[in-house]
């Protein structure tokens, strides 16, 4: 939810573009440590795409009011067609980095023991 904030503000022109840039890139930072500090390292593929899925139509709005309604809708397409490509895949590659930096330096010790306990079918209860 933040960084579709921090992507409408900067298409649509709201205060400084710089400041909602580093604050995308801290979000994403964070997000980053969180994930590889609780070992979740697969949902750093699913992020970018929730990510788009909530910036999409704010993103698009933005596109509208910084160009204008006819040309907005237009290049917000596009924008959020194949700008997204770009925008999707350098979160992943911050994601990927970060969660994997964090996870290299927790080592094993921020694995707990695991709380499933499997039965096998011969055995009783």
């Amino acid at each position: 939810m933040v960084m579709a904030v921090c992507l409408f503000c900067f298409e649509a022109n709201i205060g400084n573009r710089g400041t909602f840039l580093d604050l995308a890139l801290l979000v994403t930072v964070l997000l980053g440590i969180y994930l590889g500090w609780r070992r979740r390292g697969g949902t750093v593929f699913f992020a970018p795409i929730a990510s788009w899925f909530f910036a999409w139509p704010p993103l698009w709005l933005a596109t509208m009011i910084h160009e204008g309604f006819f040309k907005g809708l237009f290049k917000g397409l596009f924008l959020i067609t194949f700008g997204w490509i770009i925008i999707g895949g350098s979160e992943f590659i911050v994601l990927l980095t970060t969660s994997s930096i964090v996870r290299l330096l927790l080592g094993k010790r921020g694995i707990e023991g695991s709380e499933i306990v499997v039965f096998g079918p011969d055995e009783q209860y």
